[in-house]
């Protein structure tokens, strides 16, 4: 399946498929011109709705039934693109709140918080997306699903539900005037604790990133 047949009026579009493969084309696309930067007043809630709405897309991989390609071994999808552009135009964007931590495992007991990277988040889920659509565009649908699934599960959902998470809470703590923590000076390959991360945190302004990531306050 080439580009030019990808959105065919042949195809229906009541098709599970079909539904999936546009949900992750127009995140991939839309994630790709935010990072352009051309609109950076607008990057983080524009981030926050296309994440929103790609979880939608997971969610109902995840409710699927277990999808089974159609070969036992993964066809030869090509190498995947370099993301290395996206990622490094991200971190510059929002180099003030690039860096937020989490959880990694809810259900792992007193499981410490570590720092992570929307950017590297966001290039992370791009790879992982396109390599699912290089397989539906060459016609092969049902490996492209299971592989979506499967790294719904193993990868790309985890990390597009922390990147919301960071997302949504970085848009909340603008809107109600709450000062955030600032994890700018953490490095992501540290193993760090609880404690490390308190005794790291400074205190950011939120004019400092309110008007350059168009997060103003809004009435409600």
């Amino acid at each position: 399946m080439s580009d030019a047949t990808l959105h065919s009026v042949t195809q229906d579009p009541d098709d599970f498929a079909v539904q999936i493969a546009d949900s992750i084309e127009s995140f991939i696309v839309a994630t790709t011109e935010v990072a352009k930067g051309d609109e950076p007043d607008s990057a983080v809630p524009f981030l926050l709705l296309e994440i929103s709405q790609l979880l939608l897309a997971g969610g109902r991989l995840g409710a699927h039934e277990d999808i089974v390609p159609d070969e036992r071994y993964e066809p030869d999808a090509g190498p995947d693109l370099d993301v290395d552009e996206l990622r490094e135009r991200f971190a510059v964007m929002l180099e003030p709140v690039d860096v937020f931590s989490e959880v990694f495992d809810p259900y792992e007991p007193r499981k410490a918080p570590v720092p992570a990277r929307i950017s590297d988040s966001l290039a992370d889920i791009v790879t992982d997306l396109r390599h699912g659509l290089a397989h539906y565009r060459a016609g092969r649908t049902s490996e492209a699903l299971w592989w979506w699934q499967f790294s719904y599960f193993s990868n790309w959902g985890p990390t597009a539900s922390a990147t919301l998470r960071a997302l949504q809470s970085l848009v909340a703590h603008v809107r109600l005037d709450q000062p955030l923590a600032d994890l700018a000076g953490l490095d992501t390959d540290e193993d760090l604790t609880e404690d490390d991360l308190a005794e790291e945190a400074g205190r950011v302004m939120i004019e400092e990133i309110a008007g350059p990531l168009g997060l103003g306050r809004r009435k409600v």
